[in-house]
């Protein structure tokens, strides 16, 4: 009896019994029909339970989980029911979704006929990562009748984990294929030289670049002929991601951190396609989470599993023990990618020396964050004394970070300083530039 449960419908029906017997108070005959529809009332209820009931297997379903949830994307979760019994059923679905979304009004009502199957999907976006626990799907179903109501649970406790964002990954790589990436329009990549790695000797065409003539071959074939480049493979890239106080603040609900996280695991994604050598680590207090730099078939996967266990902390971040750990683990020029933030130039200017430490010796890039919140202040039309007051104070941060990086370009710093929702596409496409460039 514990999958029983009674409908609002037949609670409607005894209100409604109620008032004819009260009726009868002051009408003798409405006594008769309240009997009789009292009567009728529970007999179609005994009905509606035998014709629930009386079948074990009346309705099946299935939830069909990804093998993994991408985090800060939307992930598609599917059921599929089907109804075994001889008639139409009316279903109430309750899916126990994991307590970290927080949804307590999850409902979905579906009419399914005899015999048939309904299929659906309803989407779920982590803001962290880790195990999300799934409980049970509730399926309750009712007939025509529609007095009671048959509960069937399946697929009790099902675990899935949530992974950095692994969903995009293939737009991104159709995005560098073609080195142009979407950001408020088609921004093309142009490249401005040649790299070293030597490819072969062709015939000149018109259109390209006349400093490659190869004069030798030219004189023993008696037409011009060029040397063609390719781009050099097998450099070796880090991405350093900072875990310390600064990377918690939250933008749209995923903090600093994870957006680095996920903008690394895009970039990884990229670097490995394009045949170079991945690798990252992580500091705060110290460095830890280390991955050299492979272009080994399971190097995405090793790095997908190291971004899964980063948690960030409140301390303050050691750029002087982050430097000396690039320095006798990192033995070869690499370019360098540093995710972290910086809200003011005293704040640079603490770290500033391990820094040009680092790029005395690699190409060094660092990335770090607008503050979204100060650019809807800064464009927005002030009408009071306090908005005025709010946009100015929003202008001279703004006004700091431009000088954070001026200062950081004067050591051969390069930097990217973008919104959080736009970082996995600003720091591909600075790879990208870097590459085409053969500055590295």
């Amino acid at each position: 009896m514990k999958n029983l449960y009674i409908n609002n419908r037949f609670f409607f029906t005894l209100i409604g019994v109620g008032i004819l017997y009260v009726l009868s108070f002051f009408f003798p005959f409405f006594m008769y029909i309240a009997h009789a529809v009292l009567l009728l009332c529970f007999l179609a209820a005994m009905v509606d339970y035998l014709l629930l009931f009386n079948q074990k297997d009346g309705i099946l379903a299935q939830r069909i989980l990804p093998e993994k949830l991408s985090n800060g994307d939307e992930n598609p979760i599917k059921v599929d029911i089907r109804n075994n019994y001889g008639f139409k059923i009316q279903t109430k679905i309750i899916d126990e979704i994991p307590f970290q979304f927080q949804k307590r009004d999850f409902l979905i009502q579906k009419e399914i006929g005899s015999g048939r199957n309904t299929y659906f999907q309803y989407i779920l976006e982590p803001k962290e990562r880790g195990e999300y626990n799934f409980g049970s799907l509730n399926i309750y179903a009712a007939s025509p009748i529609g007095f009671v109501s048959k509960r069937f649970n399946f697929q009790k406790d099902a675990n899935l984990a949530a992974y950095p964002s692994f969903i995009h990954l293939r737009k991104y790589e159709l995005m560098a294929l073609q080195s142009e990436f979407l950001l408020g329009g088609i921004k093309k990549i142009r490249k401005l030289g040649h790299t070293m790695e030597f490819e072969q000797i062709k015939d000149y065409v018109p259109g390209d670049d006349i400093r490659t003539i190869n004069w030798k071959a030219t004189s023993k074939t008696n037409r011009l002929m060029v040397n063609q480049f390719q781009d050099e493979k097998s450099q070796r890239i880090f991405m350093l991601i900072d875990t310390g106080r600064t990377m918690k603040m939250p933008f749209k609900e995923l903090s600093l951190l994870d957006y680095s996280i996920n903008a690394t695991m895009a970039l990884a994604h990229i670097i490995l396609k394009k045949g170079d050598r991945a690798g990252m680590m992580t500091f705060s207090k110290k460095t830890e989470n280390k991955i050299a730099a492979e272009n080994k078939s399971g190097q995405l996967k090793k790095i997908s599993e190291s971004l899964y266990n980063i948690k960030t902390n409140f301390f303050e971040s050691d750029f002087n023990r982050l430097y000396q750990d690039v320095k006798y683990s990192i033995n070869q020029r690499s370019l360098i990618l540093l995710f972290t933030n910086f809200e003011t130039l005293d704040g640079l200017n603490r770290q500033l020396k391990y820094l040009r430490g680092i790029a005395k010796n690699h190409l060094l890039v660092v990335v770090f964050f607008k503050n979204s919140e100060l650019q809807t202040l800064i464009h927005k039309n002030p009408e009071s004394m306090q908005e005025i007051y709010d946009e100015v104070i929003a202008e001279k941060f703004e006004f700091e970070k431009k000088l954070i990086i001026q200062e950081l370009k004067k050591y051969g710093i390069y930097t990217v300083y973008t919104l959080p929702e736009n970082l996995n596409i600003d720091v591909i496409n600075k790879y990208l530039e870097i590459k085409a460039r053969g500055i590295l």
